[in-house]
């Protein structure tokens, strides 16, 4: 019997195909879908470190101004009645999915700056999370700020983390770095279990009208694959942690190509949103059929066979290949 399991982030997941975070892995119903339509884990919409901070500090001063004018009330600052904050509602949601599914739930936690991610990871480790996937959403605009600067910036932040909880950790990462593969032999000496290949920054867009900045939001393109799979097929074997492929990813044959090159699972996101759920279930019906018709016995099997380490001809994946192209 054809085996399709996979070691991700240390856990043991029925095939390589994972929700991303997304809206439907926020809601509990399109969650059920999800696993239903046989995909492995779903990872949960980010939790944004910086919206917390602002609703405390918002809650702060909705305390603070009560009492401004009446002495009697200085030390009876009431909060609203069943009030819930961003934070509260992220770990409700956690617990449900925990409860009602079967598949494991990674939690995500997505911030610019390095205050307030430990006291939300022990949070959500407390809170049932399988694992947590780190997203420093961090554009390095600041021309005095240097390329080590930023990558410090990943390391202490996972650092400490690891100081202080307990399940496996990933980080996403983008592919803006002068060497992702040090980086990601950075991220394991660090502690990381895992690294997700590649983060999309969304672009401003320019209202020509307005001249006002304006919000720009795009499902990934099939094109976008490549530099994922490209990236997983030169680290396979050269670091020793979990490889997960984001972006991209819309049909079985650049999932193949990701597994052959050495991923552990394989996100979607965009294809899920745009053709449903239950679009999996065709995926996943299409990859074992490729698997049998090539007499693969397991995904293990197949998994990094094309990578640099493993390729008939490895330098293809670095300069040769850009000569052959423009010949």
């Amino acid at each position: 019997m054809l085996d399709t399991s996979t070691k991700y982030l240390g856990l043991d997941l029925k095939n390589p195909l994972v929700a991303a975070s997304s809206p439907l892995t926020g809601n509990l119903e399109d969650a059920k879908r999800l696993e239903d339509a046989g995909v492995s884990a779903i990872v949960l919409p980010s939790l944004f470190v910086e919206t917390i901070q602002h609703e405390q500090k918002q809650l702060e001063k909705y305390v603070h101004s009560q009492a401004l004018g009446h002495i009697e009330a200085d030390s009876y600052h009431p909060v609203p009645e069943n009030y819930k904050n961003e934070l509260d509602n992220y770990l409700d949601h956690l617990q449900r999915l925990k409860s009602e599914l079967d598949i494991p739930v990674i939690a995500s936690l997505n911030g610019i700056s390095n205050t307030g991610w430990i006291d939300y990871g022990k949070e959500i480790m407390q809170a049932g999370a399988d694992a947590l996937e780190l997203n420093v959403y961090y554009v390095a605009a600041n021309h005095n700020q240097t390329g080590e600067d930023v990558e410090q910036r990943y390391l202490d932040l996972l650092k400490a983390l690891r100081q202080n909880i307990n399940i496996p950790v990933t980080m996403k990462l983008s592919s803006q770095f002068s060497s992702v593969a040090n980086m990601v032999k950075q991220l394991q000496i660090e502690g990381a279990d895992g690294v997700v290949l590649f983060n999309r920054f969304y672009q401003p867009d320019i209202d020509l009208d307005t001249l006002e900045l304006k919000p720009q939001l795009e499902l990934s393109s099939p094109t976008e694959a490549l530099l994922r799979i490209r990236w997983i097929a030169l680290l396979r074997g050269r670091v020793d942690i979990s490889l997960a492929a984001t972006g991209g990813f819309h049909t079985v044959e650049s999932i193949i190509k990701a597994l052959l090159a050495g991923a552990d699972a394989v996100y979607l996101c965009s294809v899920l949103l745009s053709k449903g759920p239950e679009y999996c279930e065709l995926l996943l019906k299409q990859l074992s059929d490729w698997l049998i018709e090539r007499e693969y016995e397991s995904i293990k099997q197949m998994q990094g066979s094309v990578s640099q380490l493993c390729a008939i001809d490895p330098a293809s994946y670095e300069h040769s290949n850009y000569i052959d192209v423009i010949k």
